[in-house]
């Protein structure tokens, strides 16, 4: 290769180099990432959860939870030089019809804003950046215990007036009312949990009273993240294991830091996925600290029974 040709090899990679640093090289805005969300309306908290990501140059797009319903995406955040952001999300299962309206701003290490709601009230809401949980690759299982002594409901709190029985060894809500919450917590472990549906009913188990899992009557339809053993607007099923209703059926779930694996009916459906954040629904956002199992009960008939427990010690 002669001088010239050499020289204009160089250039030709130097361009070439400049081009890809401008095309795949990103700033990353400290709006990015996964948000823990508290909305204070009427009195009450309201957990919910944000994620904000850019896609391409310059457009930001996301997720989000309210406090029901399941994961939303969000197809542009709208953002200004001083970093404040705002998005709108379509009606899901609010009342009215009108779009909710997220407005927010960095705060400190957080961030803060207001959601402007489909009644028409505004309210604020506080957050702060979800926690990395840390998981452990060769754990160290305690003793098994049952959450449920299949004779009462010692060691469960019902939220609201409770319609919750028990009979012959089952846990049983004849019909839709107040969800049921373990009185321990618990950060990482090991769940056995049997539960039976009649036709059509709808139930499902949250995992530290943060991630549900869903419990469906879900036979023969397509595997959904909204159905059976989905993980509720998050995780898809990788095959519909779900039995006819009236049929005992089992979950063996495991969870250590983010990464749940769930086996439904003996059929590992889920395998070492990765939960983003928390589902509709959920007790709190306070995804670093350990919680109860819930299981719902305001959807439908259930039964539930051998809730079997192991917690991780190291």
């Amino acid at each position: 290769m002669n001088l010239k040709s050499q020289t204009l090899a160089g250039i030709l990679c130097l361009l070439l180099s400049v081009f890809s640093n401008t095309v795949f090289s990103q700033d990353i805005n400290p709006l990015e990432g996964k948000w823990d969300l508290v909305i204070t309306k009427d009195g009450e908290e309201l957990p919910s959860w944000l994620e904000i990501r850019h896609s391409g140059y310059h457009t930001y797009v996301g997720r989000f939870v309210y406090a029901f319903g399941s994961a939303r995406p969000v197809s542009e955040v709208k953002m200004t030089d001083d970093d404040k952001f705002s998005f709108d999300i379509p009606v899901q299962w609010e009342p009215g019809d009108s779009n909710m309206v997220i407005e927010g701003q960095i705060a400190g290490d957080g961030l803060k804003g207001t959601l402007l709601y489909t009644d028409g009230k505004t309210y604020n809401w506080t957050g702060t950046r979800a926690p990395n949980l840390p998981y452990a690759k060769n754990p160290v299982w305690g003793k098994p215990k049952n959450l449920f002594n299949g004779k009462n409901l010692k060691g469960w709190s019902a939220m609201g007036e409770n319609q919750w029985i028990v009979e012959s060894g089952v846990l049983k809500s004849p019909e839709s009312g107040s969800n049921l919450v373990s009185d321990e917590k618990f950060m990482d472990f090991k769940l056995h949990i049997e539960f039976r549906y009649p036709e059509g009913s709808n139930s499902g188990v949250y995992l530290r009273g943060r991630y549900e899992v869903q419990v469906t009557d879900s036979k023969e339809k397509e595997p959904s993240d909204v159905e059976f053993s989905g993980v509720y607007g998050f995780l898809t099923p990788n095959e519909m294991a779900a039995k006819k209703a009236g049929e005992w059926q089992s979950y063996d779930i495991t969870l250590i830091g983010r990464r749940v694996t769930v086996t439904a009916n003996g059929v590992t459906v889920i395998n070492d996925q990765n939960i983003p954040g928390i589902t509709g629904g959920a007790l709190d956002s306070k995804e670093g600290e350990p919680g109860p199992f819930m299981i719902q009960g305001d959807h439908g008939s259930i039964e539930y029974r051998n809730i079997i427990v192991t917690p991780r010690v190291n």
